[in-house]
């Protein structure tokens, strides 16, 4: 989706022109980070980054942006300089598809003080919303990690927000999507059945199947709960079945979407082994989340493909992921958000992260913050509890965040979404189960090098 630098705050603006009227372009530094993991959560799937960067590198004021902002009191000046806008600064950043843990820098913005502030909305817009879907489709795929997963949400989502959906529920692990769309932009297997309006303009539904399966014989599904799923639908569908099979082909499977998902199933199932047509898949929708497939697998029902829409694209419950955009260093100096509430102050400085990897090659479950020149971490100490400290000598230190953008320019090769998905499976993979758990979930440490943690306590005593 093509955006201009328009695709911004008001207040984005209204600070920069400050900054230009003070002939300010003072380097700044600036992490973007999140709080409070979403679901009640162990973890985030880290997703947008490769949209961010095509966007980023795009990012410009038309004739028509300028002529609008004319009526918003900028200067004449402030206008031109908009005219030749174009981000030139550095990005370091946790590679697309990574699980990431709250108030650890995911993404570093190095540039000076006007392009760092220009590009948060857009940046804070993509991988919020990109990354708080990638983590509810991981967590339904956690529930459900041998069947198919099939994306159908574009009719439910936040309007245009449905597009970035279906990458992020691929990323997440979801195997295909029903929008057309995203399918062709993002290479992914499109699927789709068909819906009752279908079913209804015929006189009989049995008329109606065998339409649709003389039409699509290749990737027959029938939906089966337009008027009598036992009684009706799935008759209809073992008649159409055998006439396909007098044909060559094969009925693909039959989708419920409505009722007692389990009893359905399962009674289902039984109909179909018994009209010998035990290859014909059960397919199920209707306001799946991750719990609802939990309670569905732990029933037993038989079903092979899951159809989730609603809440996987809005990101039901939470909705927002509060990601945030925080100065942390301006003119090579450190900088931090001071609060009465802990959880709001910030870390200073421009950092690393390293993750400890234990001797089984799992995560351990420690990111320790650092900054950005320390490569040797001894100790990770809590950023506010001066009582808990961990020794780190055991464990291997990986870093995260890797420069991928230098002075304007991408300096690594972008990854497309086959090689996210890959890697952010390896990843979970590495992450142990308490971590993925959906009741209270083990909690991941994140803490501060002594160097850093030194350097903040200054900070906060110098203010108080």
């Amino acid at each position: 989706m093509e955006l201009t630098a328009l695709y911004t705050d008001l207040y984005q603006l209204t600070m920069a022109q400050v900054y230009f009227d003070k002939k300010s372009d003072t380097r700044a530094v600036f992490d973007y980070y999140y709080r409070t993991n979403p679901f009640k959560g162990g973890y985030i799937v880290f997703a947008g980054l490769e949209d961010i960067l095509k966007i980023i590198d795009e990012y410009r004021f038309t004739d028509s942006d300028l002529e609008y902002l004319s009526a918003y009191n900028f200067s004449k000046d402030f206008l031109d300089y908009l005219k030749t806008f174009k981000f030139n600064g550095n990005i370091f950043s946790v590679r697309e598809g990574d699980v990431v843990f709250p108030n650890c820098p995911i993404l570093q913005v190095e540039a000076n003080i006007i392009e760092a502030q220009i590009i948060e909305t857009v940046l804070l817009n993509i991988l919020n919303f990109q990354s708080l879907i990638a983590t509810k489709a991981s967590r339904i795929r956690h529930s459900a990690p041998n069947e198919i997963l099939l994306e159908m949400g574009l009719r439910r989502s936040q309007a245009t927000g449905g597009y970035y959906a279906t990458r992020a529920a691929i990323i997440g692990g979801f195997d295909s999507t029903s929008n057309v769309l995203a399918a062709k932009d993002f290479n992914i297997p499109c699927s789709g059945t068909m819906a009752h309006s279908f079913i209804q303009t015929y006189q009989s539904e049995l008329e109606a199947f065998r339409d649709f399966a003389k039409i699509r014989p290749k990737d027959c599904v029938l939906l089966v709960d337009t008027y009598n799923t036992l009684k009706s639908g799935i008759p209809n569908a073992i008649t159409v079945a055998k006439e396909m099979e007098n044909q060559g082909e094969k009925l693909m499977g039959v989708r419920l979407d409505s009722g007692d998902l389990a009893y359905l199933a399962k009674k289902s199932r039984k109909m179909l082994d018994q009209a010998n047509l035990n290859y014909v898949k059960i397919v199920a929708s209707n306001q799946l989340d991750e719990y609802v497939i939990k309670s569905l697998k732990e029933q037993q029902a038989p079903i092979d493909i899951y159809g989730v829409g609603t809440n996987l694209v809005t990101g039901h419950p939470n909705a927002a992921l509060g990601g945030i955009y925080k100065l942390s260093e301006f003119n090579g100096e450190p900088r931090m958000k001071l609060s009465e509430s802990i959880e709001k102050i910030s870390i200073p400085h421009q950092k690393q992260v390293y993750r400890m990897i234990s001797a089984d090659g799992k995560f351990y479950g420690a990111d320790a913050i650092s900054k950005a020149d320390e490569t040797t971490l001894s100790v990770m100490e809590h950023p506010f509890d001066d009582r808990k400290r961990l020794k780190l000598d055991n464990f291997t230190h990986e870093p995260l965040l890797t420069q991928i953008v230098s002075n304007g320019e991408r300096i690594t090769s972008p990854y497309n979404l086959h090689e996210i998905v890959a890697y952010s499976k390896k990843r979970l993979e590495k992450l142990p189960e308490e971590f993925k758990r959906f009741h209270n979930p083990h909690i991941y440490k994140v803490g501060l090098s002594e160097k850093l943690k030194r350097i903040q306590k200054d900070i906060i005593t110098a203010h108080q």
